[in-house]
Parts: structure tokens; C-alpha cells; sequence
């Protein structure tokens, strides 16, 4: 699993002092975004605790499926259009998805 060191930005904000703490709390309950993948968090702690999970998340979700299949679930992904899903624009434009690598790994 990832360590805190794989995230030095939220290990920052962490450490940081009491004073930064209170002025990042105060932007961030004003709707401010003040931690990286803190999205939708309305206060400093809350901001952290989510952007903790989406990366835990992430890091679960590589482990379970192995990089090759996180890596082909992201080049699908980036097919993505607002109109069409990653499946049909690669199916339309030819380019080949192995989706047997998104199983679990057992």
C-alpha cells in the first residue's frame, strides 16, 4: 500500500502550524478547495480526510486489478466523450480494449 510519503502535499498541510491550519480551515469553509483531491470537503479536516480516501481508493483499486489493468481502464477512460463512452468511441475509432484485465486478481 501507498505510504503518506506518496502524497508530500497533504503530509504538508499536516505539519503545517496551528496559525496556516486555522487560515486554510477558514478558506475552506468558505468553499475554497485548499487540499488536492479535497473536493466538495467544507472544512480543512474534511478536505483531508477526502483527498486521503481517493487516493487509499486509487491505490486499492491498482492493487486489486494489477497495473496493467488500471492502466487499460485509464486509456479507456480517455476516450471518453460528453456524447459517447470510452467502449463505443474505442470500438468506433478501432483501437482494442482487453477489458479481461479489469478482472480482480485472485
Amino acid at each position: 500500500m501507498a505510504s503518506e510519503q506518496d502524497r508530500p502535499e497533504l503530509e504538508a498541510i499536516k505539519k503545517a502550524p496551528e496559525e496556516e491550519k486555522a487560515e486554510l480551515d477558514a478558506r475552506a469553509r468558505q468553499g475554497e478547495i485548499v487540499v488536492p483531491g479535497g473536493t466538495r470537503g467544507k472544512s480543512l479536516e474534511a478536505q483531508i480526510h477526502l483527498a486521503e480516501g481517493r487516493h487509499k481508493g486509487g491505490e486499492s483499486r491498482k492493487q486489486q486489478i494489477g497495473k496493467e489493468g488500471y492502466q487499460e481502464m485509464g486509456r479507456k477512460g480517455g476516450l471518453r466523450t460528453t456524447d459517447k463512452s470510452g467502449g463505443e468511441r474505442a470500438a468506433e475509432d478501432g483501437i482494442p480494449i482487453d477489458e479481461s484485465k479489469f478482472r480482480t486478481k485472485s
